[in-house]
Parts: C-alpha cells; structure tokens; sequence
C-alpha cells in the first residue's frame, strides 16, 4: 500500500485537459449537463452487473435502510428526459462490485449522453465523432454482432445451438463444465475470441446485438431476433454501450422481472424494480437513445497505458 496516487501528476493534468475537451463537445451542441444522485434506493437488476450496497440510518432511530451505489446513472437521467430536459449528458463516477483488474475498478467515471430524436444510428454517428477528436481516427467501422461470430468464428449467433457454441469454444482451448445458457456462450465466445481483435487500426461499432441481451434497449422492428444495440471497441477495448431507449413501461417492468429470475438462477441477491423509472416511462419518455462511455478506458488508450490503475488518481488498493 502507499499513500502516494497511482496515477502520475502529468496524467492527470492530461486527464482534465481531455475531460475539459468532452465538456466542450456537448456543450458547443447545446446539450444540456446534468448531476443526479450516485446513492439510490434501488439498483440494476441487470443478473451481468453487481452493485455495490451502502446503509442510510436515520440518526437517533432504529430506521436503517439499504442503498445502492449507482452502477450508471441511467435511470435518473431517463426520469430527467420523461420530464422533459431535452438531451442531456453528465460525467460522473459510478460503481460495480465485484469489477477489478487491468481495465476494471470498483469506482471509475462514467460519461452518459442522451439525444432526443436520434436513433441509434444516429448516435453511432455522433460517438463517433467525439471518437475521431479525441483520437484522431478516422471514421470508425460499424460491423452487426451476427457478421462479428461469422466472420471472426465461422457461426451464426442467432441461429447456432448450444453444443455448436460449445464446440467452437472447444476448439479454440475454452472447456467450460459447467451449464452455461446461450447468451452466457455468447458472452464468452465475444469477450474471449473476437473482442480482443475489434478495432485496432480504428474504432469500430458492433451493432444488433441478440434480443435476449437488449438490456434497456428497443427491439428492431424490422428483425426482432435483434436489439438496437451497439458498442464500441478500439485496440480490442469496449469504451461504450449504448442502444435506442426502450420507452413502453410495461415491456420494461417484465424485462426487470425476468432479470430476477435469472439472478436468483443463479444465486444472486435480488435488487428492488426501480418504480420510479418505471413511472416515469408510463408518464411518457420521449423517442431518444442514449450511451454510457468508460473514459478511464478512454484514457487507458490516449495515454497508451497498460492499466486503468495508471490513469486515475487512487485506485482501490490506495483508498
């Protein structure tokens, strides 16, 4: 342990300078920034991310309440958007459990943007743009999930069975015993086969992905085996997640419970439905799509660094 940051003075110093740049961006397109509360009294249900519990107790009662650190801020910024804010963005931090490594820390900082009226095309567009200035890149590549397995694994992802899934993962050294669903060979076979190779000459965006891991994202209309999904790798790193908001209340309240089940399939604390989101979706969230983008990542890449530890000013053995 030391006391000393684990980030250098230079760094940092580079890391405002870039933080100051993203600000600019937004701001010169007239988007609104925005602050909303890291401590809430429900967190995800998503069963792929784990928060990270605080207690709020009423001083002199016995009323103690659990609370979640927020793992993004995308149910606050969302009841922003049903109340009518117009496009929105904030940087702020967020937190995971469970989440450390070379590019993993428990805390990190979060930038999450929402444009009314864009599709998520669109917002590939505009995210690339802001890619292109920070990194000097050129236009970034857009490859479908599907196009993603066959080119890189030779299979389909929509169409594929189980023990095709698990012969490609054999062939290629992975033996997994234990039972895994469709979408946890999915996970495996991206992260470990083809995430790695994505964008190394330039960002790129992998789009559509399988509507079993929509997350809070619209279904395509056109192919509903597919979400309006995307996200975004360079040099084999996802820097960001975004999709078309899904907008009907009761659709969301199912996905929500069906997250639950899976949780408790596989032994994980239940979390409390967020309510107000799902209040403020019925009262009206307009047609937008919104992304969430990891900039201590970002900067793991601008400043050509071999970890995160490295681009922040104390990581989780420091605090």
């Amino acid at each position: 342990m030391s006391w000393q940051p684990s980030a250098s003075t230079s760094v940092l110093q580079q890391r405002a300078e870039i933080i100051n740049q993203i600000r600019q961006f937004f701001l010169k397109r007239g988007i609104l920034e925005v602050e909303t509360p890291l401590l809430a009294k429900t967190g995800v249900t998503d069963p792929n991310i784990h928060c990270i519990t605080a207690e709020f107790e009423l001083l002199g009662t016995s009323q103690i309440e659990t609370c979640y650190l927020q793992t993004s801020p995308e149910y606050a910024m969302k009841r922003l958007l049903a109340a009518g804010s117009g496009s929105i963005f904030q940087i702020c931090k967020a937190f995971r459990n469970g989440e450390i490594g070379r590019k993993h820390n428990p805390e990190f900082t979060m930038l999450e943007w929402y444009r009314i009226g864009f599709s998520y095309q669109d917002l590939m567009q505009e995210v690339d743009e802001l890619l292109q200035l920070l990194f000097n890149t050129g236009k970034a590549d857009r490859l479908s999930y599907q196009q993603s397995f066959i080119n890189y694994l030779g299979i389909d992802p929509l169409t594929a069975s189980l023990e095709i899934l698990a012969q490609v993962a054999k062939l290629q050294g992975i033996i997994i015993k234990a039972e895994l669903t469709k979408d946890d060979w999915l996970n495996l076979l991206f992260s470990s086969l083809i995430e790695p190779k994505l964008g190394q000459e330039k960002p790129i965006f992998i789009y559509n992905y399988p509507a079993s891991q929509a997350a809070l994202a619209a279904i395509n209309q056109e192919d509903p085996r597919v979400a309006e999904r995307f996200e975004a790798f360079y040099k084999g790193v996802e820097l960001a997640n975004g999709w078309h908001e899904l907008a009907d209340a009761k659709d969301q309240r199912e996905r929500f419970q069906t997250d639950l089940i899976i949780r408790n399939q596989k032994g994980f604390k239940a979390v409390p439905i967020d309510e107000n989101l799902l209040a403020a979706l019925q009262s009206g969230l307009p047609d937008c799509s919104g992304v969430a983008m990891g900039l201590d990542r970002l900067f793991m890449l601008l400043f050509t660094k071999p970890t995160i530890q490295e681009v922040i000013s104390f990581d989780y053995s420091r605090v």
